[in-house]
């Protein structure tokens, strides 16, 4: 099992002159460190007008600067919004690939298509055109990129014949994927041969499910593109700390103050409802939970916090039901010192990250990635 950090970039108000930049800075400093500790991932939302919530609306630059201060690690679109009202498929194919060349062939291509009012509402798009218009972008875009010219004629685009340029450094193209928030993404993704990007918080038994059904019916997709990337991936929060009691009480403050400002969120189901967007995903859980900033009286089954003991068995749970990577937010609304979450990393990679390292020789190892 691999991981991974994964960023909304959350700005706590007051918002003076340095707030986001200051928030961005923190991010880029914590990359450079997972990448010189060994985490395979770091993965940026795409999110519009959430407000404290997520200042990530150009993750394309963000990820950029990520790739130009680390070497090894993968940079992750989590995800591109494929609605035309956002972006035009023509721009997304053209963006991922120079961010795959500048990075040296390091972009995974994460798809998806909002989920909340606030931004859809906000862009003038229809709810119940989204996954049509995704459906429609995940098939042309990988054509754009290995295609010499390519032309189309669509419901939600259409182009004549043109070379889409620049091409990926990845051949035939970096892999895809679809974020899977609300129920039957995870058979979208397979029918598709897509990876399964999971964002949000389930059980145990419920992700279970998810991933023996995605693994059997992936195996009769017709993917998308010229590969099928057959790979799942959970989102988690993680704090370690060589005290569990002070672990689980910092922790507890990072996943009460994400739940606070997630619970604020205005979701598509919620103020339009559709049979596109069938429930409020996460929310209601999250408001259950969060009374207040930084509230949580308990741990949820599964959580990366506390010693490196705990989180090395709560992780190894996530492994025995088939994830493959656990992609972890590491602060919300800089409740964390950065001092601290650059403890966390170093402690998580030196006493944790081991317990999961790949038994195989290094070189039977190497001959299985990409």
């Amino acid at each position: 099992m691999k991981f991974g950090i994964f960023y909304e970039l959350s700005v706590p108000r007051p918002w003076d002159r340095e707030a986001e930049r200051k928030v961005y800075l923190n991010a880029l400093e914590q990359v450079r460190l997972a990448d010189e500790l060994g985490f395979a991932y770091v993965w940026a939302v795409e999110h519009h007008f959430l407000e404290e919530y997520s200042h990530c609306s150009a993750p394309e630059i963000f990820l950029t600067a990520c790739a130009m201060q680390t070497k090894n690690i993968r940079v992750g679109h989590g995800i591109v919004i494929c609605v035309p009202e956002f972006n035009h498929p023509i721009r997304i194919a053209e963006r991922a690939a120079a961010l795959d060349i500048v990075s040296g062939g390091r972009l995974e291509f994460g798809t998806g298509r909002s989920a909340t009012w606030t931004e859809l509402g906000g862009f003038r798009a229809n709810p119940d055109e989204t996954k049509k218009s995704w459906d429609e972008f995940v098939h042309c875009i990988p054509q754009m990129w290995m295609q010499e010219r390519f032309g189309y004629e669509g419901r939600y685009f259409s182009m004549p014949s043109r070379a889409v340029l620049p091409k990926p450094y990845q051949k035939p193209h970096p892999p895809m994927w679809v974020a899977v928030t609300t129920p039957g993404t995870e058979l979208d993704a397979a029918d598709r041969g897509l990876g399964c990007l999971g964002v949000t918080f389930a059980s145990f038994a419920e992700q279970e499910a998810k991933v023996e059904e995605y693994r059997r019916r992936i195996k009769n997709c017709n993917p998308v593109g010229a590969f099928v990337n057959e790979q799942t991936s959970t989102v988690n929060f993680l704090y370690c700390h060589e005290d569990d009691e002070v672990g689980i009480k910092t922790g507890q403050r990072l996943l009460g103050t994400f739940n606070y400002l997630a619970a604020q969120l205005d979701m598509a189901r919620e103020m339009y409802p559709t049979k596109s967007y069938p429930t409020a995903g996460l929310l209601p859980a999250l408001r259950r939970q969060a009374s207040g900033l930084g509230d949580g009286d308990r741990i949820p089954q599964g959580i990366a916090i506390g010693n490196p003991e705990r989180i090395i068995r709560e992780l190894k749970k996530w492994e025995a039901i088939g994830v493959d990577t656990v992609n972890f937010l590491l602060n919300a609304a800089e409740v964390i010192p950065q001092e601290e979450v650059l403890r966390s990393l170093r402690l998580f990679a030196r006493e944790v990250m081991p317990a999961f390292a790949d038994p195989r020789p290094a070189q039977a190892a190497a001959g299985g990635e990409r």
